[in-house]
C-alpha cells in the first residue's frame, strides 16, 4: 500500500513538471509574436510617412512630350530605305601571278662562270643572265669547222675535175654530200655553243635564283625564274558546286589585304576538267594594272552563286553608340530612334537586316547629334 502511494506521488510530480514546461514555451511564443507585431507596425508607419512627404511635395514627372518640346529643331537631310536586288557571292581564295613567266634551264652541262643578276633585278630581252664554261663544246665546234673547211676544199677540187670530165659523177656527188654533212655538223656545233650563254627571253624581273656562280649546270636543271610584273593574272581553284556560275569574259570582284577597296578582273581561262583530288576547277582572271598588287599575293575572289533582295540605307545613316547600331526615322516631323542590325556593305550603302521597313525616311546628315523625339526640319 505504501509503495503504491509513492508511485502515484512521483507520477504526479512528473505531470506538474511537464505542465510547467509547456506553460513556459507558450509564454515564449507569445513574446516573439508580440515583438514581430511591434516591428511590423513600425515599418508600416515609416512607409506611410515617406509616402505622405512625397505626396505633399507635389512634384510631377515631366512627360516625354514636354521633354521633346524643349529640344531645338534640327535641320537634317534624309534618304529613303530601298529594297534592292543583290548578287550573292561566296569567297574563294586565290593567288596573284605574273601572266608571263619563264624558268630558264640549261641545255648542256657546264660550270656556271657568270651570274650577273640578283633577286628583284629588272632585265631586258636579250640580256645575258647566265654563262657556262663548256670547253668540250668549243672543241667540238672547232672540229666541225675544220671538217667543213676540208670538205669544201675537196668539193671544189672534185667540181673542177668534173667539169673537165676527169672524174665520174659519182665521185662529184660523194664530195658534195661530204660538204653538206660538214656544214650540218658545223651548224650543230655553233648551236650547242649558243646554249653556253643564256639570255632573258622578255623584259621582266628576276624572281628566283636556283643556282649560284660555281654550281654545275646540267640539262633540265632550273637556273633562274623571270616574271613580267606588268601583266598580272589571278589563279583560283573554284569548287565544282560553284564552277557552273563562272563564265568566260565575266567580270568578277576580288579583294587583297594590302590594297584597299574591291577590284575587278576578267575571266580569261576555265579548266575544262576538275581536279580529281580537290574537286575544283582552275580559273584564271586577267587583272588590270593596280598599284600595290604584286605576284604571289593572297586574294579573295567573289564568285556569284545567286541573287536576293535586301533593304539598304546610306552608311552614314547608321550611328554607332557603344555596342548599339541606331538609325533615326522621321515620324510626325520628329526623330524616332530605331535599333537596327546591319549586314554587308555595298559601296556607300549598308544592308539592314532588322529595325527598318522599306520606304522609311531615315536621317543621313547630322544623325549622330539627334535625340529621340527631337523636332526635325528637312533640307
Amino acid at each position: 500500500m505504501k509503495r503504491s502511494l509513492q508511485k502515484h506521488s512521483s507520477s504526479r510530480r512528473r505531470e506538474d513538471a511537464t505542465l510547467r514546461s509547456l506553460a513556459h514555451e507558450t509564454q515564449s511564443v507569445f513574446s516573439y509574436a508580440t515583438c514581430f507585431r511591434w516591428w511590423l507596425s513600425f515599418v508600416l508607419a515609416a512607409i506611410l510617412s515617406v509616402a505622405t512627404v512625397l505626396t505633399g511635395c507635389g512634384a510631377k514627372p515631366e512627360s516625354s512630350k514636354g521633354r521633346s518640346s524643349q529640344l531645338p529643331v534640327a535641320t537634317v537631310q534624309t534618304a529613303t530605305a530601298e529594297s534592292k536586288t543583290q548578287t550573292n557571292t561566296e569567297e574563294v581564295v586565290g593567288t596573284v601571278r605574273a601572266k608571263t613567266r619563264a624558268t630558264l634551264e640549261a641545255k648542256v652541262s657546264g660550270r656556271i662562270t657568270t651570274l650577273p643578276v640578283v633577286l628583284g633585278q629588272p632585265v631586258r630581252a636579250g640580256e645575258l643572265v647566265v654563262r657556262l664554261d663548256a670547253p668540250e663544246i668549243v672543241a667540238r665546234r672547232d672540229q666541225a669547222e675544220a671538217s667543213l673547211q676540208q670538205a669544201e676544199r675537196d668539193w671544189k677540187r672534185i667540181a673542177a675535175l668534173f667539169e673537165q670530165q676527169a672524174v665520174t659523177r659519182a665521185e662529184y656527188e660523194a664530195a658534195d654530200t661530204r660538204r653538206r654533212v660538214a656544214e650540218g655538223a658545223a651548224a650543230e656545233a655553233k648551236a650547242m655553243l649558243g646554249y653556253v650563254e643564256l639570255v632573258a627571253p622578255f623584259d621582266g624581273v628576276v624572281t628566283k635564283k636556283w643556282v649560284e656562280a660555281g654550281d654545275l649546270a646540267t640539262p633540265g636543271k632550273p637556273l633562274l625564274t623571270l616574271e613580267a610584273p606588268s601583266e598580272l593574272q589571278l589563279e583560283a581553284d573554284v569548287p565544282e558546286a560553284m564552277a557552273s556560275h563562272v563564265r568566260r569574259e565575266a567580270h568578277l570582284a576580288y579583294r587583297a589585304d594590302d590594297v584597299s577597296g574591291e577590284m575587278t578582273g576578267v575571266v580569261s581561262e576555265i579548266a575544262p576538267n576538275a581536279d580529281p583530288g580537290s574537286r575544283t576547277f582552275r580559273v584564271k582572271l586577267d587583272l588590270p594594272p593596280t598599284p600595290g598588287l604584286r605576284p604571289g599575293q593572297f586574294v579573295r575572289l567573289q564568285v556569284p552563286v545567286g541573287e536576293s533582295r535586301s533593304l539598304r540605307v546610306p552608311a552614314v545613316a547608321v550611328v554607332q553608340r557603344g555596342q548599339l547600331e541606331i538609325v533615326f526615322v522621321i515620324a510626325n516631323q520628329s526623330a524616332q530612334l530605331r535599333l537596327a542590325k546591319t549586314g554587308r556593305c555595298f559601296g556607300n550603302t549598308v544592308e539592314i537586316l532588322s529595325g527598318l521597313d522599306a520606304d522609311d525616311s531615315v536621317v543621313v546628315d547630322g544623325a549622330d547629334r539627334l535625340s529621340d523625339g527631337q523636332p526635325l526640319e528637312t533640307k
